[in-house]
């Protein structure tokens, strides 16, 4: 039948009035959101009514493993699509297996190398690059020169590469690259990039490689965040790993919470962008993975956003030392999670209990840790401090001694009017099946894997209601070696040239330098080498807030021995590494890092000279260091 255009538009006014399209019900700008139900509101009618429109733009395989890059429509938005593009991997002809998604961190892209790890160990992985820098093959080598992620009308990239401003961190005003036209939660990128990964899911959940059910998610530093907000507002999502992001916001107002990282969010950011809104909404299991002196995830932060998370959903694996990254045996148990949830392959220990007595008869406070007896246990580290400045905070081991009822270790205080911070680390036995695993290229064996406690901490006000003494005294003995680099971290350790070791360990009052006191140390050096010796000062603002970070250095040649040699070094030997900075170090006060390594940058004669040091063969020890002379 064929009606005439004036029937046609008759029939159009008689019809019933169709429903708002599902676009228009989840994004409408008449309604800005106030609260995260109304951010999310008729999000499900979105997805299932936008096409994915999913494009494999190259296919190859990689020793049994099947690589793709793809890409898949966001939606459309101030009338342009946003698409996404990403690498998918999975075992050649599998079917129906557990899915990881992987989200990147800031400046940074999909990764390759994690998904085809993924898919070596038995899973289909998707990693976004919502960042929308240039796909790279990683370790394969090269770049993709093909379609990559064009946000349209948008601009979610980062950094970002249209839009001056940074809706990552700045304002939710509007601008020509913002989706609402008045300042909206929508306007923040972090709901565009978690809009992008909640349409992953769904790609995910339509390959038939993977099985809809068993989708877990992780992703670092800002990928972090966003992996613990995904976990937070998607049921699909069936287990999770936020790496060094996803720490929530405390409030300046707080006053009363010790160390954090305080700040003063508008109540747009706190309702519905924040980690607050969306921790206590997390109802699958969550494993926290971050190093005690991460600067993205604030570990106080951390401790006080999940205190409420249940122990039977979340679990934590907490490296020492590190800033935004993770030691061997911490990273390995986020593998060993996925294994759990994801495939049923394994069985991972209780959160350790963890009990802090301030009350004491010699005024010490007291830690208890009772493990999970699941697995044998190889070690206790009970980790504390005084330092309300988490990101240069030294952990002190307090040297954990078992009981026939678990662990007990003593932590003495040099100062009632400070606060105190403490978590367990229990290093576990890696089950004999789980410790060969498969690598992006071959396979690395583990012997062992990290379970932490809750963080807890006291106020300095319970401290002294609880009658807590001041017990501790100054040391000249810094670290006497006997327990290797405990106290240290370690970077490129398999580097023989480039191996460097750190330690916070001067920022700790109990072991600042004396005024005018020279540094020594002992170290075992096979052959002739420079050892670079550098002190990073103020980091972070700590001593100074708002100042910039200083390092001064100093090279010192050293000839093969088979025995220790001893290392001094003065105030006087140190120069700024920035040639524009003349002022002398004058003392040891202002100190929140020393690290030597075989190379590094010097300046001699008003220039910057990098010093490339030779290979330096393990085992590498080092020895008494120490403070000589000086005022007390």
């Amino acid at each position: 039948m064929h009606l005439r255009p004036a029937a046609t538009l008759l029939l159009l006014l008689l019809a019933p009035l169709q429903p708002a399209r599902a676009a228009d019900t989840f994004l409408d700008p008449a309604k800005i959101p106030q609260t995260l139900d109304q951010l999310w509101a008729g999000y499900d009618d979105f997805d299932r009514a936008t096409p994915l429109e999913v494009e494999v733009l190259k296919e190859w395989d990689v020793d049994g493993v099947t690589c793709r890059v793809i890409r898949y429509q966001v939606g459309v938005f101030k009338g342009a699509p946003s698409r996404v593009a990403a690498f998918y991997a999975f075992p050649k002809g599998a079917q129906k297996l557990p899915a990881i998604l992987d989200l990147h961190g800031g400046g940074q892209s999909a990764s390759l190398d994690h998904v085809i790890t993924s898919a070596r160990r038995g899973y289909a992985g998707l990693s976004l690059n919502w960042g929308g820098n240039k796909l790279n093959f990683g370790r394969s080598g090269g770049e993709y020169d093909g379609p990559q992620t064009d946000w349209g009308n948008l601009d979610a990239t980062h950094p970002p590469q249209r839009n001056k401003s940074n809706h990552f961190a700045g304002s939710l005003a509007p601008d020509d690259f913002t989706l609402d036209p008045v300042a909206s939660p929508r306007n923040s990128n972090w709901f565009l990039v978690l809009v992008a990964a909640r349409r992953a899911l769904s790609v995910l959940e339509r390959q038939p490689e993977v099985d809809p059910a068993r989708i877990g998610v992780t992703g670092h530093s800002m990928g972090g965040k966003l992996t613990t907000n995904l976990a937070g507002i998607d049921p699909r999502v069936r287990a999770s790993a936020p790496s060094c992001g996803g720490s929530g916001v405390v409030l300046k107002s707080q006053t009363d919470l010790p160390g954090c990282h305080k700040t003063e969010p508008d109540a747009f950011e706190l309702a519905c962008v924040s980690d607050n809104a969306y921790i206590p909404r997390i109802a699958r299991p969550v494993l926290w993975v971050s190093p005690q002196n991460d600067f993205h995830a604030h570990i106080d932060n951390m401790a006080w956003n999940w205190r409420d998370v249940p122990d039977d959903l979340v679990r934590f694996s907490i490296s020492p030392h590190f800033n935004h990254r993770h030691e061997d045996a911490s990273e390995i148990t986020r593998h060993l999670w996925f294994e759990e949830h994801l495939k049923g392959a394994f069985r991972m220990p209780r959160t350790p209990r963890l009990t802090l007595t301030l009350a004491s008869p010699d005024g010490v406070p007291r830690v208890e840790v009772m493990p999970d007896a699941a697995l044998p246990v190889r070690r206790v580290d009970v980790f504390y401090s005084a330092d309300p400045h988490a990101l240069t905070r030294f952990w002190r081991d307090a040297g954990a001694v078992k009981t026939d009822a678990g662990w007990t270790a003593a932590c003495p205080v040099l100062d009632t009017a400070q606060p105190l911070f403490v978590h367990a680390n229990v290093v576990y036995e890696m089950p004999a099946p789980q410790r060969d695993i498969p690598e992006c290229i071959g396979t690395a064996r583990h012997e062992e894997f990290i379970l932490s406690s809750r963080v807890l901490s006291a106020a300095p006000a319970a401290l002294q209601a609880a009658g807590v003494k001041a017990t501790d005294a100054p040391s000249r003995l810094i670290d006497d070696g006997a327990r290797g680099w405990h106290d240290w971290y370690l970077l490129n350790w398999g580097h023989p040239p480039l191996w460097t070791a750190a330690t916070r360990k001067f920022k700790d009052p109990k072991w600042r330098g004396p005024d005018g006191a020279t540094l020594e140390f002992d170290i075992r050096c096979p052959v002739d080498n420079t050892l670079v010796l550098t002190f990073t000062c103020n980091s972070w603002g700590a001593i100074q807030p708002g100042r910039p970070a200083v390092d001064y250095a100093v090279a010192v040649e050293l000839a093969a021995a088979t025995d220790f040699q001893t290392v001094s070094v003065r105030l006087a030997d140190l120069v700024a590494t920035d040639p524009k900075i003349s002022a002398p170090l004058t003392d040891w006060r202002s100190v929140t890092e020393f690290s030597i390594s075989p190379s590094g940058s010097v300046v001699r004669g008003g220039q910057v000279v990098k010093i490339n040091g030779r290979p330096w063969p393990e085992p590498r020890a080092l020895r008494n260091l120490r403070w000589t002379g000086g005022s007390p």
